[in-house]
């Protein structure tokens, strides 16, 4: 897929600040971890599954770190609607119903969501809401559930819905706000799946709490890199309230490094998307849990001050504003509420590589001040940064995930008298060094 410069510099233009449902519910922090069981289980789910993979979370200590809900993905239901017409659990893998497991994981501290799809049918063939939204946002209410994941499959014919795949999901939408405001009860979290490069992002943040801006995540770099590159031209479209979903996480899964685990778990954080634990607990490593519980790289994504997505602030190894999808952007940045600038670096090489950055390059750095640094993968304090930061033999397919604090003027007598020589001049009106250069 090959765009233009200028073509993808007016998508980034485009992307609106997030404003969707601005009504309390659903803002980051709160329920913006969670699990789920698709990546793990896909089909083969039940109610024991569930209530031990809840236990596992709390025991692992990743309630604690913040992973408070557990959502159900596709496959729940029988095939078929009741004969009046209500959605309906699974007899054999739910049989004592969906009240009775949404209480249990409520009373565990755990918020409890549930999945269905804007068509016809769900993606692997069970029943879907397309005509049925309001019943089936008041079935979900009544069975306990908090959140909705709303799919895209088995969509009706043109002639009859009459509506293009924003519509289609606005009819939901619509639902769950007249069922909140006729019940009185908060309304679910809504989290569309349209799964395809689209402009979702574009209207997401009109009726929606987070939205899928790519095609399902696998457990490999290529595909985490396809979608590194394709959030570093939307990041505008996140805020507290509406969120572009990278989709599930994949940490522990196939056959990923522990360097591509940790680039993948930061990226995903440092973007403010939903952090979707998509691996079976019982089989993972103490290593994984170490990755998924970071608490500096989630006091990130969880920042109730900053609810905006890192951006790029330089490509690295393509020139900015490049699509390439084995070759994302390289260097990011973004305000935090602990210090002027959140930064991450990203070796996309497949061998270690120095990675050098002139720190005003970043928006949020401060010509002239000197920045403490503080690794959040190591947790460890790393000296003062001035005019510039080396991260040495980043291993491949690796990251530095840095904290940088305001430390102070810088020294005198540094040469150059700027950091970035371009149109550096004296009050007399002549420049310092000729001009401009591109050299860093």
């Amino acid at each position: 897929m090959l765009f233009t410069t200028a073509t993808l510099a007016g998508f980034a233009a485009l992307a609106p600040s997030a404003f969707a449902l601005d009504n309390g519910v659903g803002r980051l922090p709160s329920n913006c971890v969670m699990i789920v069981a698709w990546n793990a289980f896909v089909c083969n789910i039940d109610d024991t599954i569930i209530l031990e993979t809840a236990s596992l979370m709390q025991s692992l200590g990743l309630q604690d770190a913040g992973y408070t809900q557990m959502n159900l993905d596709d496959c729940w239901g029988e095939k078929n609607r009741s004969a009046d017409g209500v959605l309906q659990a699974n007899a054999e893998r739910f049989p004592s119903g969906f009240i009775n497991l949404t209480s249990q994981l409520h009373d565990m501290g755990f918020k409890a969501g549930i999945y269905s799809d804007s068509g016809w049918r769900t993606c692997q063939d069970y029943p879907g809401s397309y005509s049925n939204e309001l019943l089936d946002a008041e079935t979900f209410q009544d069975w306990g559930f908090d959140y909705l994941k709303y799919d895209n499959c088995y969509i009706p014919f043109d002639d009859i819905i009459r509506e293009g795949t924003l519509g289609r999901f606005q009819r939901m939408a619509d639902a769950i706000a007249n069922l909140s405001s006729t019940s009185g009860q908060p309304p679910l979290i809504y989290s569309l799946c349209e799964w395809g490069w689209s402009q979702v992002w574009l209207w997401g943040a009109s009726m929606a709490n987070s939205w899928r801006v790519d095609n399902d995540i696998a457990a490999n770099w290529d595909s985490i890199a396809a979608i590194i590159n394709l959030a570093s031209f939307i990041p505008q479209a996140t805020n507290f309230y509406g969120r572009n979903d990278m989709d599930i996480l994949e940490v522990g899964n196939g056959d990923l490094t522990y360097e591509e685990n940790k680039s993948h778990f930061t990226a995903w954080a440092l973007f403010k998307s939903p952090l979707l634990i998509g691996t079976n607990l019982s089989a993972v490593s103490s290593e994984i849990v170490d990755v998924l519980s970071n608490p500096e790289i989630l006091a990130i994504n969880q920042d109730p001050v900053v609810g905006t997505s890192i951006s790029p602030f330089r490509w690295g190894l393509n020139p900015d504003w490049t699509s390439n999808s084995s070759f994302p952007a390289q260097y990011w940045s973004g305000p935090s509420q602990n210090g002027p600038c959140s930064c991450w670096s990203l070796n996309t090489l497949s061998e270690p590589a120095d990675m050098f950055f002139n720190l005003t390059e970043s928006p949020w750095i401060r010509a002239g001040r000197s920045y403490s640094v503080r690794d959040l993968w190591t947790h460890s304090d790393n000296g003062t940064a001035i005019r510039n930061f080396t991260a040495e033999v980043v291993p491949a397919h690796g990251v530095v995930a840095l904290l940088l604090q305001d430390a102070g003027d810088e020294p005198d007598g540094i040469d150059p008298l700027c950091a970035v020589y371009c149109q550096c001049g004296t009050e007399n009106g002549s420049y310092v060094y000729g001009g401009c250069t591109t050299e860093y």
